[in-house]
C-alpha cells in the first residue's frame, strides 16, 4: 500500500519563503541566527495539535523521583508554532550576549520583525496569531521537582512570565511588544544551553516535522548518524496518535524527505520500527563543531578551575567541555573563561570529588 504524501503531489513540503530579497528589515533581524533552548527541547512541552489541546502531560525520569508536568490554560497548551516567539527572543538575547551587551529576561521587539523572521504572514492573520500565541505561552504552566537527598524542591512557572503590548496601531495591530521570559528559559540562555536551528525550520509545514527536527538537532547534533525506536520517538514528540497512525505519519515525512530532501540538516529514514537520522553535513567537517576548536582560554583559568573543582584533572574537564560544546552545536561563548569555569563548577556540584 502506497502512503498518500500530500493532497497535491506537486506541492513542496516546505512553506514558501516569505522573505523577499532586498528587504532591508531581513538583513537586520537575521543577524541573529535562530536558536532554541535545550531545556524546552528535552520534553514535548509544545502541543502538535492544530486545535486547542487541553491534555495535562506528565513525564518522569528513570528513577521515578523527578517529574515534569505541563498544564494548559483555558486557551489550551502552547503549540509548536507558538515556540517561534520563544526562538526569536532567545536568538535576539544570544546575539546581544555574543556582542558583549548586557541582557535581561525582558525583551522588547517589533511584532513585524518577529513575523518576518519566523516566516509568518504579516497581514491581519499574522498579528492575530501572534496575540494568541503570547496568551498560550503565558497560560501554559510547567510544574517540576528537584529531589536532593531527602528534600524536594517544587517549581511552578509559565513558559513566559508575561507579555505586554507597548504600542498598537489604530487598526488594532500591535507594533511593539515586551516578552518577559521565565527564569527556566533565561537560565538556559545564560548557561549557553542553546542550539542553532536551520532557517528552514520556520518553513516546515507539519508540526510533527518541526518536533522531529528539534529532536534530531538535540540528539544527533554533529554526529554522523543517530537512531531511535518509533515508540521512543513518539514519546519524545508527545504525539497523541495511535502507534499505527504515528508510523504512517512518520512514513509520509520519510517519503517526502526522500523525494525533496526538505528536512533541514538531517535526512530521515525508516527501517522497520527504527527511525534513522543521517547528518547531511557529515561528508565534510561539521560546521557546528568548529567553534569549540578555536576557543582560547587564558593562561590563568586552569588555576581558578582547580579551585572551583578540587580534585579533578582540569585538562580532562577542558576536553569534556569542548566535546560537550561540539556535540551540542553550541556557539563559541563571548567569555570562554567564564563559560569553562561555570562548566567546572557544575561538574563539581553534580559529581563531587572524583
Amino acid at each position: 500500500m502506497v502512503c498518500e504524501i500530500t493532497k497535491d503531489n506537486d506541492r513542496s513540503p516546505l512553506l514558501p519563503d516569505r522573505q523577499e530579497q532586498g528587504d532591508f528589515f531581513v538583513c537586520d533581524i537575521f543577524d541573529a541566527a535562530p536558536k532554541g533552548d535545550m531545556a524546552s527541547m528535552a520534553h514535548p512541552i509544545f502541543s502538535l495539535s492544530t486545535k486547542p489541546d487541553h491534555r495535562v502531560r506528565r513525564y518522569e525520569d528513570g528513577t521515578g523521583k523527578n517529574y515534569l508536568e505541563v498544564k494548559p490554560s483555558s486557551d489550551g497548551l502552547a503549540t509548536i508554532h507558538d515556540r517561534d516567539v520563544l526562538i526569536y527572543c532567545i536568538s535576539q538575547i544570544m546575539a546581544a550576549i555574543n556582542k558583549g551587551q548586557k541582557v535581561s529576561k525582558t525583551v522588547r521587539l517589533k511584532a513585524f520583525d518577529l513575523l518576518k523572521a519566523t516566516n509568518r504572514p504579516s497581514d491581519g492573520r499574522g498579528y492575530s496569531g501572534l496575540r494568541s500565541a503570547l496568551a498560550r505561552l503565558q497560560g501554559t504552566q510547567i510544574e517540576t521537582n528537584i529531589v536532593t537527598g531527602d528534600e524536594e524542591q517544587l517549581d511552578i512557572f509559565s513558559i513566559i512570565d508575561r507579555a505586554r503590548i507597548v504600542r498598537e496601531t489604530r487598526d488594532g495591530r500591535m507594533q511593539e511588544i515586551e516578552v518577559q521570559l521565565s527564569d527556566w528559559v533565561f537560565n538556559a540562555i545564560q548557561a549557553h544551553e542553546v542550539l542553532t536551528l536551520h532557517r528552514n525550520y520556520f518553513r516546515l509545514r507539519k508540526p510533527l516535522e518541526r518536533r522531529i527536527y528539534e529532536i534530531a538537532r538535540k540528539h544527533c547534533g554533529s554526529k554522523k548518524e543517530w537512531k531511535i525506536g518509533l515508540s521512543s520517538l513518539q514519546d519524545k514528540c508527545g504525539s497523541a496518535s495511535t502507534s499505527r497512525e504515528f508510523k504512517r505519519l512518520v512514513s509520509n515525512i520519510v517519503a517526502q524527505d526522500e523525494a525533496y530532501n526538505h528536512m533541514p540538516d538531517y535526512a530521515v529514514r525508516l527501517d522497520d520500527n527504527m527511525v534513522i537520522f543521517v547528518n547531511r553535513h557529515s561528508a565534510k567537517p561539521p560546521a557546528l563543531a568548529a567553534p569549540s576548536g578555536v576557543i582560547r582560554l587564558s593562561p590563568d583559568v586552569h588555576q581558578e578551575a582547580r579551585r572551583v573543582a578540587p580534585g579533578w584533572d582540569i585538562y580532562t574537564l577542558e576536553q569534556e567541555w569542548r566535546e560537550w560544546m561540539a556535540d551540542g552545536g553550541l556557539d563559541a561563548p563571548a567569555n570562554p573563561d567564564k563559560a569553562f569555569l561555570g562548566f567546572c563548577r557544575k561538574i563539581f556540584e553534580k559529581r563531587g570529588k572524583p
